[in-house]
């Protein structure tokens, strides 16, 4: 075979050159997001932090980019879960050349990050920029928007009074006017996911002068109020109408001292299911947000302006018909299950512990605690549903969570503390009233509301469900179901309200349904938790 000559073969790559040129799909070449102002500390060539208050200063996000050829191009905001959820798309015809698209959101859009998806489609094919999955390192690279507002929190979930806390804020507000408030004793109702509501603490207002802090980060110092224990927040206000919040639970300086009941918030799960993205690669630092993240920092702030995941729809109401009832309790956060030593020092303090929100995540010793409360004859009521259902473990001096299994895979089945165990989840798309079964294995839950065998109740407030447990092999012996929502999310995915009694005197009660606590304000689902609040908490 002939060899060809050197200016033939120099030809024929440069067509082969060619023709992948013209098949080859459009690129966005240097792509990069400012904000057309100024940096704020973090920020990169793939990362901006904008503030769209109407000031001119950070309002808007800019992306640039070179285009390789004729292209329809589309910017994809999105707001990320598990997968990326579009909140605002702008698709244009672009020639070959430089260009800059702008995204200005409404004042009203959360404070969060942002993930913008770059898709460029013409002669050739199509690119797209931007991960659909919290693998980001496996896609071209997009751009992230980090939306500021005023983001508030504490480093730890919890205090002592009188402990001396710190609190990490970002935003460019040149002032900030803060408050001190409690959460629940409040006579009105909150109905969105990112404002809190409460009685303002007769602790005088202050005010911050921020201007030498409006591109990076600070950290205050803050006095925790001589309190009695609860949820507690403090809001910081803008000039512009900007607000921030800043949660956290003051626990009792010695347990027990003023009530014989425990509450326990849940924040373990707020946090697990926090999707703030401190790392700035546009997805959430929790697990949720995909497998890449394997733990979760209990000192973020929250996304929401800084209200905790579902607070409103599920631990909101407890709150308000503990405090409008005029109950009695001490609170703590899931945290401060580190500060207690046994579960005799427990069973010494109290003689009811109250789960009142989505306790998912427990780690050993909580789980070894609240277990032996029980066994010495200490009453529990979990008043939600998937409770100790995963095991995790304390790093960084308990600041940080990371997940480790399910309990029940772990030789530890939660039905055999809990009474049931997690079923099935369906995100709220089948909710049914519960169905009374065995109104004389439990004559007092049900007085005064004159519901027997068969009545239903929950049909008020559209049913019960999201996540469902039931009764097990594990389930202690004498476990008795209430009440139930047969088949609720398929066959035998039947919801079960239990309830036991152990030897040693203790009750545990469970209510079965995730969201269950959401209703407690209206009847009869006010009576029933009157009736089993007395029942529970009686020495």
């Amino acid at each position: 075979m002939r060899r060809l000559a050197p200016f033939v073969l120099a030809a024929l790559v440069l067509a082969g050159q060619a023709q992948a040129a013209t098949t080859r799909a459009p690129q966005l070449l240097n792509l990069r997001v400012d904000n057309g102002s100024s940096r704020f500390a973090g920020d990169g060539r793939y990362l901006t932090t904008i503030s769209p208050n109407g000031d001119g200063f950070r309002d808007a996000a800019y992306v640039h980019f070179t285009l390789s050829k004729p292209a329809t191009v589309t910017m994809d905001v999105t707001r990320t879960v598990k997968v990326p959820h579009v909140v605002y798309t702008l698709t244009l015809p672009l020639r070959p050349g430089n260009h800059t698209l702008a995204w200005k959101p409404a004042y009203t859009v959360n404070p969060r990050t942002y993930l913008i998806r770059m898709t460029a489609t013409g002669d050739g094919g199509t690119s797209v920029y931007g991960a659909p999955n919290a693998w980001v390192g496996r896609y071209p690279r997009g751009l992230v928007v980090r939306l500021q507002g005023i983001d508030a929190g504490f480093s730890r979930p919890s205090y002592a009074p009188g402990q001396l806390a710190t609190i990490h804020i970002a935003t460019d507000e040149q002032t900030l006017a803060y408050q001190v408030f409690q959460a629940g004793p409040e006579k009105y109702v909150t109905y969105a996911d990112n404002q809190f509501g409460g009685v303002a603490l007769d602790v005088p207002p202050g005010t911050l002068d921020w201007h030498r802090w409006t591109s990076q980060e600070h950290s205050i110092t803050f006095r925790i109020p001589m309190v009695p224990s609860g949820l507690y927040y403090v809001q910081f206000a803008g000039t512009d109408g900007r607000v921030g919040y800043a949660p956290f639970v003051v626990r009792p300086a010695i347990l027990g001292a003023s009530s014989r009941i425990l509450v326990v918030l849940p924040t373990n799960t707020w946090q697990a299911y926090n999707f703030q993205d401190v790392d700035g690669n546009g997805y959430g630092d929790t697990w949720y947000a995909g497998p890449p993240n394997r733990s979760v920092d209990l000192g973020r702030t929250y996304i929401a302006r800084g209200v905790p995941p579902r607070y409103y729809r599920y631990d909101l109401p407890f709150l308000h018909w503990f405090y409008w009832g005029g109950h009695q309790a001490e609170f703590i956060s899931d945290s401060d299950f580190r500060l207690v030593t046994s579960g005799d020092q427990l069973a010494a303090a109290y003689d009811l512990i109250v789960f009142e929100g989505h306790e998912e995540y427990v780690d050993a010793h909580e789980y070894d605690v609240v277990q032996r409360f029980r066994d010495l004859g200490g009453n529990l009521m979990f008043l939600s549903a998937n409770n100790f259902f995963w095991h995790i473990n304390n790093r960084n001096n308990g600041r940080t969570i990371v997940k480790i299994g399910e309990w029940r895979q772990n030789g530890r089945p939660e039905a055999a503390l809990i009474g049931d165990e997690y079923r099935a989840n369906d995100d709220g798309q089948h909710r049914a009233p519960y169905t009374i079964q065995n109104a004389a294995a439990a004559p007092w839950l049900w007085a005064g509301t004159g519901l027997t065998d068969g009545s239903t109740f929950g049909a008020e407030v559209g049913g019960f469900g999201i996540e469902i447990d039931g009764t097990a092999a594990e389930s202690p012996p004498g476990t008795t179901v209430l009440a139930s929502i047969p088949d609720l999310l398929g066959p035998g995915k039947t919801a079960e309200m239990t309830y036991y009694e152990l030897p040693t005197g203790a009750k545990v009660f469970a209510a079965g349904a995730l969201n269950f606590m959401g209703s407690v304000t209206i009847w009869p689902m006010k009576q029933i938790m009157n009736n089993l609040w007395a029942h529970l908490s009686a020495p």
